[in-house]
């Protein structure tokens, strides 16, 4: 089937190949039997291409989520979350202590409101660069620049946005120019990246920390170094720069041929939702888009919110124009 469908925005997956004389298992976790220099030397190599001062890498996006946020707020601490948070987000926020309270999607007032209301508390607020089922970006500098009027530390998930936005796909923050504004962030590379994995890019204190504190860290088996080796490679990729260019080409001849839809999303992201009228408007969309060979995905409640129902459409750097044509062509036949 065409894919419109999975999170390999640049294709990478496709694209990149590693050669590693060791493919084996780490046969335990990092603070065990798990670690080597190898390791260790692409956990840096990460965190300075990132404009980072340190970085720990974890087996994967959620792993690295469920660690920092059951570990890292303490009891008394605040954590504000935006309503659309990623749902490991969400389940590292339940293992907190710390109290929790969302605000509204991408509303800077209403984190105001919250952020004054326990003014004197330390709060950390969790935000993403790139929301995964509305397709829309983060008003980051204006949340950095509220959040540190009140000594909070933001926690930003560019699970989505890293690879795809940034000088050589370093992020949202690194597009905006406030890496250093943000306290931490956290980069997947099972996304645009098409590799494994996730680094969580902070300074030396917390990364010791979570060393020594984030339980999805410490009692795990520690991916194999050719999981390491693949992750550098998609982020060095020579190539990467022109995946970019023509993945916001494919972008820009998707949305102009449906400038009529209502779409949720922003033009310029590899996520696009496309607002359905009913269930079963939805329901017949998908059905017919799947009949011709294109993968979609069709969104229900509990993942988005009773009314948010919508089709999620994920555009691909390597998508040609004839794939794109046939999916505007199926999407333009309903009315």
């Amino acid at each position: 089937m065409i894919d419109f469908i999975s999170n390999d925005y640049l294709n990478l997956s496709q694209l990149i190949t590693h050669e590693s004389k060791s493919i084996i298992g780490a046969t335990g976790s990092r603070l065990i039997s798990g670690n080597s220099d190898l390791r260790s030397f692409v956990e840096g190599k990460l965190a300075t291409f990132f404009n980072s001062e340190s970085g720990l890498f974890f087996n994967s996006g959620y792993d690295a989520n469920i660690g920092v946020f059951s570990s890292i707020p303490q009891r008394g601490d605040v954590i504000l979350y935006d309503e659309l948070i990623h749902a490991s987000v969400r389940d590292g926020i339940r293992l907190s202590l710390a109290k929790k309270y969302s605000f509204k999607h991408n509303d800077v007032e209403d984190l105001k409101r919250l952020l004054e209301r326990f003014k004197g508390c330390k709060i950390y607020v969790s935000i993403e660069g790139l929301y995964s089922m509305d397709g829309d970006i983060s008003p980051l500098r204006k949340i950095v620049q509220e959040s540190r009027k009140y000594g909070a530390s933001v926690i930003l998930d560019e699970a989505h946005s890293a690879g795809v936005f940034g000088l050589r796909g370093k992020g949202i923050a690194h597009a905006l120019g406030v890496c250093e504004l943000v306290d931490i962030r956290l980069v997947t590379f099972g996304k645009a990246y098409g590799a494994h994995g996730a680094i969580v890019l902070c300074n030396e204190d917390y990364r010791t920390y979570l060393l020594n504190f984030a339980r999805s860290f410490i009692y795990t088996t520690a991916l194999p170094e050719a999981s390491f080796i693949h992750a550098l490679n998609a982020v060095e990729f020579s190539e990467i720069d022109g995946q970019r260019r023509k993945l916001q080409e494919n972008l820009q001849f998707f949305r102009s041929k449906l400038d009529q839809r209502e779409f949720r999303s922003e033009w310029n992201s590899p996520i696009q939702i496309l607002s359905v009228d009913t269930v079963d408007d939805l329901r017949i969309l998908e059905e017919r888009l799947t009949s011709k060979g294109i993968a979609v995905k069709a969104i229900y409640p509990p993942t988005v919110m009773i009314g948010n129902e919508c089709l999620r459409i994920c555009i691909h750097a390597e998508n040609t124009k004839k794939e794109l044509n046939k999916l505007i062509e199926c999407i333009d036949a309903i009315k």
